[in-house]
């Protein structure tokens, strides 16, 4: 009887006040499905996102393939030679030392003090021979061994980059036809092969544009007149100083040659072409290759954002006759090219050609993929007006307009960083490295100075600019008359236009403002 109750009580209360048995079978039935649902979900979810979030520069192919035991060099010196592509190398130099926390021996401005022979106190930071441990040093220089070394580890590899020099004639003209007096008295190119004496004066400033520009990069006398004696004793220099000279016109091949050499991944040496030139009308004369260094000259340019009209395109045509002229007037540029052209077949003998066919195809694949990743418009590069990002668009100046590159939206934060390093254009990506490596001095009244310097009316004063090539700071305009400045306006070598009334401190802080 009282088992009976009990069991009435019991059903009372599962019926009753918490409800039909059904209901819990239900809800229990519910809640399984609902787990099973979710846990299926997460497993789903994963193997879908998981690829999707991992960038493409963490994939094996970014290694390329293997360099056996080696170790990577860190103590890197690239003398970076006008016209040359030199302007993309300097771009994987950058790259691979940002991404390694490496410190560059970075110039005062833009440039190590060219035209004139670089001097050790032209690196920002130098406090003595080796004092501080610099790893990588690549921005313009008249080269100059014995104060480089100063800078440098004794163990640095020392590199550099030469082209045709009828190539390099082209796009030299095309540059610094309004920088060069010699160019800026010629009609065009042809005029002035034909007889460049009648142009060419050696006292004038900048003219070294116009002769023998690698001999002059390299350090040497590039006025000197030829014999075949002089032009030998300018290689063996060369060849005692570089351990490895790059061809620009075998450029992939020459960054195979690099890689090993360096021991560097395969991606430390995948570019896309910097400082491009747009290539003209077919309509006027032709011009060959179309790797390209900074600008010239802002005569007869606008530069204001970023959009530049060339009142007339230099006449770059050339007949052969023309073409042998020019390699006669470059005839100590002419024995040096020719002589390391057969160096850099004769290493690529010994590095094995069809080793070298092998990885010259796998690195245009990689440079292919990367660009499809990171790059608008299939990879093709654009004019710098129509590069909505201001941060990435090249410097305009000269006659030409230089080309660059617009990233393509919805990468990842780790996909976007790399592929932004490899199109950030020279003059930017020199700013950023610079602003990671020094603190900003305090500018009069303890307001910070500015990277890019911001809008100024100077009223009565005189604009200066850092690391001029001849003193390092020199007058550039006399009275301003209410001149403005715009952000970020430089001089036609790319150093910023400052006002004059912030004076230069000297001794260890050389080169900061107050």
């Amino acid at each position: 009887m009282l088992f009976r109750r009990r069991a009435r009580m019991l059903r009372w209360l599962v019926c009753g006040r918490l409800g039909p048995v059904w209901m819990w079978k239900a809800l229990l039935l519910f809640v399984a499905i609902a787990f099973a649902g979710q846990l299926l979900g997460v497993i789903f979810n994963k193997s879908s996102v998981q690829p999707a979030a991992r960038s493409i520069f963490s994939s094996p192919d970014a290694q390329g393939p293997s360099l056996g035991s080696c170790q990577p060099h860190n103590h890197i010196m690239f003398l970076k030679t006008h016209k040359t592509a030199s302007s993309t190398v300097l771009n994987m130099l950058y790259r691979f030392g940002e991404e390694r926390n490496l410190r560059f021996a970075l110039p005062l401005g833009y440039q190590l003090g060219y035209p004139l022979p670089f001097n050790a106190h032209r690196v920002k930071g130098y406090r003595g021979p080796r004092a501080v441990e610099f790893h990588i040093m690549g921005n313009h220089m008249r080269f100059n061994k014995p104060e480089v070394e100063k800078v440098m580890p004794a163990d640095t590899f020392y590199f550099s980059i030469i082209r045709d020099p009828v190539s390099l004639a082209e796009s030299s003209f095309a540059y610094y036809k309004e920088v060069a007096p010699a160019f800026r008295k010629a009609k065009g190119l042809g005029d002035f092969a034909d007889d460049p004496r009648k142009y060419y004066d050696p006292r004038l400033r900048n003219n070294h544009y116009a002769r023998n520009l690698l001999w002059f990069d390299f350090g040497m006398d590039h006025n000197a007149n030829f014999s075949m004696a002089l032009a030998q004793r300018g290689v063996a220099m060369v060849r005692r100083n570089f351990k490895l000279i790059l061809v620009s016109e075998y450029f992939d091949q020459s960054m195979i040659l690099l890689r090993h050499a360096l021991c560097w991944p395969l991606d430390a040496v995948v570019s896309f072409s910097l400082n491009a030139r747009q290539q003209k009308p077919s309509g006027i004369g032709g011009m060959s290759g179309s790797w390209v260094g900074k600008a010239a000259a802002v005569a007869g340019v606008s530069v204001r954002g970023g959009h530049s009209q060339a009142k007339t395109l230099p006449n770059l045509s050339l007949t052969e006759e023309q073409r042998e002229k020019l390699r006669q007037w470059n005839a100590l540029d002419w024995h040096l090219y020719k002589a390391f052209n057969q160096t850099f077949w004769e290493e690529i003998d010994r590095f094995g050609l069809s080793q070298m066919e092998q990885e010259v195809s796998l690195l245009r694949m990689r440079r292919e993929d990367l660009a499809r990743v990171c790059l608008r418009d299939g990879g093709k590069p654009v004019e710098a007006h129509r590069i909505r990002d201001k941060n990435i668009r090249p410097f305009q100046s000269g006659l030409v307009k230089i080309l660059g590159y617009e990233l393509q939206p919805g990468l990842d934060n780790t996909t976007r960083t790399a592929c932004l390093r490899m199109i950030r254009p020279e003059i930017q990506y020199k700013d950023v490295l610079d602003a990671k490596q020094f603190l900003r001095a305090p500018a009069v009244q303890g307001q910070p100075v500015q990277q890019n310097v911001g809008r100024m009316v100077a009223a009565g004063g005189y604009f200066i600019r850092q690391d001029s090539s001849r003193t390092g700071e020199r007058l550039v305009g006399g009275e301003a008359g209410g001149r403005t400045v715009d952000e970020g306006e430089r001089d036609w070598d790319g150093s910023h236009l400052m006002r004059s009334n912030q004076t230069l401190m000297r001794g260890q802080d050389k080169g900061r403002l107050r």
